[in-house]
C-alpha cells in the first residue's frame, strides 16, 4: 500500500505525462460490486459484466491524456466488439454531465458511458483519483490488469486476445 501511495504522489508531483503508464496490478481479483448510471439513464452493474472481457475507463473531459487516448479506446472496442468484449468508460464526479454529453456525442463514442455523479464507483475501483485509470475484467469479472496512464495499446491487445480465447 506504501508504495501505491508513493507512485500516486510520484504521478501527481510528475503531473502525469501523456506517456506515463503505471501498472498497480496484475493479480486478479473480482470487480467491486458497482452500479453504472449510464448516459440514457439507464443503469449496468458489475455483474451485468461477467461473461465479457471489459475495458473500465476512468476519464474526464479536462484530462488531456484521457482525450488523446480515447481514438484507440474507440480503435480497441471496434476491434473487439464482435467477439464479446466491451468498454465502459466512467466520466468523473467532477466532469460536468453537459461536458461529458458533448464529448460523447461530438466523438461519437460507440461504447456505453457512465456517469460517476457521487464517486462511489470510482471509490468501490480503488479510489481512483488519477485520470486516465483503466481495469481490464476478464470473463469472470475478475480485474487482471490495471493501468495509470494511458496503456501501451499493442500490448492490451495482446492480452485481450488473451482473455477472449478464455473459456
Amino acid at each position: 500500500m506504501a508504495i501505491k501511495k508513493w507512485l500516486a504522489a510520484g504521478l501527481l508531483a510528475a503531473g502525469v505525462g501523456v506517456a506515463a503508464v503505471v501498472v498497480l496490478g496484475s493479480g486478479q481479483s473480482p470487480a467491486p460490486q458497482s452500479t453504472f448510471v449510464l448516459l440514457d439513464g439507464s443503469q449496468q452493474t458489475t455483474a451485468d459484466l461477467k461473461g465479457k472481457v471489459t475495458l473500465v475507463n476512468f476519464w474526464a473531459t479536462s484530462c488531456t491524456t484521457c482525450v488523446a487516448e480515447m481514438p484507440e479506446v474507440i480503435a480497441t472496442y471496434d476491434k473487439y466488439k464482435d467477439r464479446g468484449f466491451e468498454t465502459l468508460a466512467v466520466a468523473m464526479s467532477y466532469d460536468p454531465p453537459s461536458y461529458v454529453v458533448n464529448f460523447t456525442e461530438t466523438r461519437k463514442l460507440p461504447f456505453k458511458v457512465a456517469i460517476d455523479n457521487t464517486g462511489a464507483v470510482a471509490k468501490a475501483w480503488g479510489d481512483v483519483k488519477l485520470t486516465p485509470s483503466t481495469f481490464i475484467v476478464n470473463k469472470r469479472g475478475e480485474i487482471v490488469k490495471s493501468y495509470v496512464g494511458a496503456p501501451d495499446f499493442a500490448e492490451l491487445h495482446k492480452l485481450i486476445e488473451r482473455l477472449l480465447a478464455e473459456a
